[in-house]
């Protein structure tokens, strides 16, 4: 099987795990956030461990190509966060409250008081 066989190439921003929603940028941030493909299975539990392996192998293999596959996806997603924000005001408030709860969880795994798998504080 070729490595491309995994993947769906939709356009320059979009490259998806075939037979999932989940898209490579998705997989390789976590990567890139120092996650080994066990901790990024549990990140996207119906993704196969061989698809996330395959992920990765594709970015190794193709590095230069995928790094700025990766900065045009960022740039697409910040000119999207940018246009949003300039229509949806009020809304801003419940996105930034939630980015805050999400940093403050991903802090408590980090010191070990909080269990990402059982989504619980840790015993």
């Amino acid at each position: 099987m070729d490595l491309r066989d995994y993947f769906d190439f939709i356009d320059d921003t979009s490259i998806r795990i075939k037979g999932h929603r989940v898209y490579i940028d998705e997989v390789l941030e976590e990567h890139l956030k120092g996650k080994a493909p066990e901790e990024i299975l549990y990140c996207f539990k119906n993704l196969p461990l061989e698809k996330i392996y395959a992920t990765l192998l594709y970015y190794e293999v193709n590095k230069v190509e995928i790094d700025a596959y990766l900065q045009r996806v960022r740039q697409y997603h910040e000119k999207s966060r940018q246009e949003w924000q300039t229509t949806q005001g009020p809304t801003l408030a419940i996105v930034e409250e939630r980015n805050r709860l999400k940093k403050e969880r991903e802090r408590l795994i980090a010191e070990g008081k909080f269990d990402p798998i059982l989504d619980r504080p840790a015993s």
